[in-house]
């Protein structure tokens, strides 16, 4: 599955922009050249996203992570679809990050997080298809004699038209991957696409059912040893001692490592052994002044942040002061949003193997180059004499993109033992109380009607954690934090605000706790969604207008989030009779690059809520696989629903209390509504798909709740209202 070549040539080297402009990373790309790089099998490679065997098969290298989420398919047939090849005869492998720095990235980004891994790179990784194709029509056209220009190619068969001659692209591609490659090569229109825009089969599938693809949990390497390990409690604090002699003696126990000043581990023959051990080892931890820090002290300072003097601007237009002081009517809410866990089926772990020349690692990461320049600075080796062999992810969704501490510790237990492979594994307790978190906020909105009842004005103030702060201070703007007000932007291609409102302000009070914030799947448009789609209808409700025709008033100018909003409205029968005992909700958003929505369709009996059904809508502009966009939107509410009605995580003497799946639950098969999907790409963009719809099912279920019950509920998850799936 890991791919590491034979290189016994010189590449040819063309520029970034002659190759598509996708990547935008003003790097130097091989893509082919008078000699040939081969696959570890011999077969050649066409360039570096293309090799062919002799029996036409067609092995297309995926950069990106795959999580489940079928990027690996995704981008396959984005490649399939230029190089003009038979889908039933491909198949896929994972270049790796060292091989990538090695080649000066010709394979691009490896980052596979917030929805991007197509639509990022669709344009970069068609023009390798596109490119291949060429040297494989050429190939075809020396060997005949003939002009390039009367030969085709489909389904992985070249065709001389005027003579009817043909071969196929497994007999061609030694001569093929020869040919030097062309520096512009123009990109299929849309409406002659194929493959794109058909549910295919997943390439993935088949490994997975039958027990076959490998994660990183599954790493075996000959003479390999195991560590468990622990960390501080509390995020912060350190070792003050350990007493290593009372479990050296123990069975298979062969070290106590400690690791850096915040950790120990136990290596052992066997994980069992490495993690009984270390239950048994006495630590005595310096918890530090994190300690006196609670899930109460911090939504103090969060409430404090609401009405603070100082804070940084998302978005701003009119005068809002003004709007609100003389406003005819006046209404504000306020909400909040816990911390939540990622909680990945597969825990935490790698697999290191260090000596002084060399350091690998195998591990499952959605940024194999972050893994990578992680593992080197861990090491002290060089990036060329360090390696990491990418697995399948049994769960990402953002825990394995922006922090590589699992694989930094890996690093450091192996060098405790040079030449040994070790296997480093979390416990599933030790995953739940040292994750990256769902940045905890809190939200009031403000808003002012003027006396003909149009909304004028609309302050929201965030308070709460940044994830930048601590994951990559310098993407700050000057302090500021844009990933805050997704969802709220003025504009732009990314999360833009769907509504024109003469008085806006959006802006927000950072307040950093020491709880590790980090990037969870769907991120802050998550919460965001909530405070503003719920207020929207709270807004509705003051003024006595209909929940969607109050919307549509304020997004004249907002074509394609109305768009999907009418949809949604449409399918769902909104404005007509619902079945007896069930009531509507709406939510609309933008995020990833792509136009959402959803209507929710409930019932409720007492303190149980039963979803019967949520139709949504998303234009992600291009729908390379509509099958698997249907999916992820059905996924994407597991996730959604499962967030606003159980999960939270809170902070009692410095750490997180939530420990298992025991006290940090999720939806059952059971609890899942009937999920009606319309994909309506309107093309010209291209948005993500695995998050976007994430944010719009909370909001809509507790509109749909409020229509039902007059109850609004601001703050989560419902299970602390009492209340539950039916």
């Amino acid at each position: 599955m890991n791919y590491v070549p034979k290189i016994d040539r010189r590449s040819f080297v063309v520029s970034a922009a002659a190759v598509g402009g996708g990547l935008a990373l003003g790097l130097d790309i091989p893509f082919g050249g008078p000699q040939v790089i081969r696959a570890q099998d011999g077969s050649p490679e066409v360039n570096a996203w293309v090799v062919i065997r002799p029996d036409d098969t067609v092995v297309i290298r995926v950069a990106r992570s795959e999580m489940g989420q079928g990027t690996l398919t995704g981008l396959a047939q984005l490649v399939a679809e230029e190089l003009e090849c038979d889908w039933a005869k491909v198949s896929y492998e994972f270049p790796t990050p060292g091989e990538n720095v090695a080649r000066k990235r010709v394979w691009g980004d490896f980052f596979t997080a917030g929805s991007r891994g197509i639509r990022e790179s669709n344009e970069f990784v068609r023009k390798g298809g596109a490119v291949a194709r060429e040297m494989l029509k050429q190939a075809a056209a020396n060997e005949w004699k003939v002009p390039v220009s009367e030969v085709s190619a489909s389904n992985s068969v070249i065709t001389h038209k005027p003579s009817g001659r043909t071969t196929t692209y497994g007999k061609v591609a030694e001569a093929a991957a020869k040919i030097e490659p062309p520096t512009e090569v123009p990109l299929k229109d849309p409406k002659d696409w194929k493959i794109i825009g058909k549910g295919v089969k997943r390439l993935d599938s088949h490994d997975k059912v039958t027990g076959k693809a490998i994660y990183g949990i599954d790493i075996k390497l000959p003479g390999m040893l195991y560590a468990a390990i622990k960390a501080c409690p509390v995020n912060g604090g350190k070792i003050k001692s350990f007493d290593a002699a009372k479990i050296t003696g123990n069975n298979g126990v062969k070290k106590v490592a400690k690791v850096e000043d915040y950790a120990v581990a136990v290596i052992a023959d066997s994980w069992w052994q490495a993690k009984t051990a270390l239950d048994a080892l006495p630590i005595v931890w310096d918890e530090g002044e994190n300690a006196k820090v609670s899930s109460a002290s911090i939504a103090q300072w969060l409430k404090e942040g609401l009405d603070a003097e100082q804070a940084f601007v998302g978005n701003k237009g009119g005068d809002v002061k003004s709007a609100l002081a003389s406003a005819a009517k006046k209404v504000e809410a306020v909400y909040s949003y816990p911390y939540q866990n990622h909680a990945t089926m597969e825990p935490q772990n790698a697999t290191a193997r260090y000596t002084p020349d060399k350091c690998e690692v195998w591990c499952s990461t959605q940024n194999g180059e972050a893994a990578l320049a992680t593992t080197s600075e861990a090491c002290g080796l060089p990036v060329p004499k360090c390696e990491v062999y990418k697995t399948f992810l049994g769960g990402g969704f953002g825990r394995r993109s922006t922090s590589q501490d699992y694989v930094r510790q890996a690093v450091l237990v192996a060098m405790e033992m040079p030449g040994t492979p070790i296997k480093l594994l979390w416990t599933r307790e030790e995953d739940m109380t040292h994750g990256w978190y769902h940045p905890i906020t809190q939200c009031k909105l403000t808003a002012g009607f003027d006396a003909d009842k149009n909304l004028t004005a609309l302050h929201v103030r965030i308070s709460g954690q940044s994830i930048l702060a601590k994951v990559r201070p310098a993407a700050l703007q000057e302090g500021r934090d844009p990933a805050t007000f997704s969802g709220f932007y003025p504009g732009g291609t990314e999360s833009a605000i769907g509504y024109s409102i003469p008085n806006i302000l959006v802006d927000h009070s950072m307040r950093n706790p020491h709880i590790n914030p980090g990037f969870w799947r769907g991120v802050n448009i998550n919460h965001n969604a909530i405070y503003l789609e719920c207020f929207m209808d709270e807004l509705a409700k003051e003024v006595g207008v209909d929940p969607l025709e109050f919307r549509r008033k304020l997004m004249t100018q907002h074509p394609k989030h109305l768009a999907v909003l009418n949809a949604v409205a449409a399918k769902a029968g909104w404005g007509t009779p619902a079945p007896q005992g069930v009531y509507r909700g709406l939510a609309q958003a933008m995020a990833f690059g792509s136009y959402v929505a959803a209507c929710a369709e409930i019932s409720v009996d007492g303190d149980k809520i039963k979803v019967h059904r949520i139709v949504a809508a998303t234009d992600p502009g291009y729908g390379v696989n509509p099958a698997q966009i249907e999916r992820q939107v059905a996924g994407s509410f597991v996730y959604g629903l499962s967030a606003l009605f159980y999960q939270e995580c809170t902070v009692k003497d410095g750490r997180i209390e939530q420990t298992n799946f025991d006290n940090y639950d999720s939806m059952r098969i059971a609890e899942m509504p009937k999920v009606e999907t319309i994909v309506m790409p309107s093309g010209g963009f291209w948005g993500g798909v695995g998050e976007p719809t994430i944010c719009v099912a909370a909001p809509a279920v507790l509109n749909a709740y409020f229509a039902a019950t007059g109850k609004r509920i601001r703050s989560f998850p419902l299970r602390n209202h009492n209340i539950s799936f039916a």
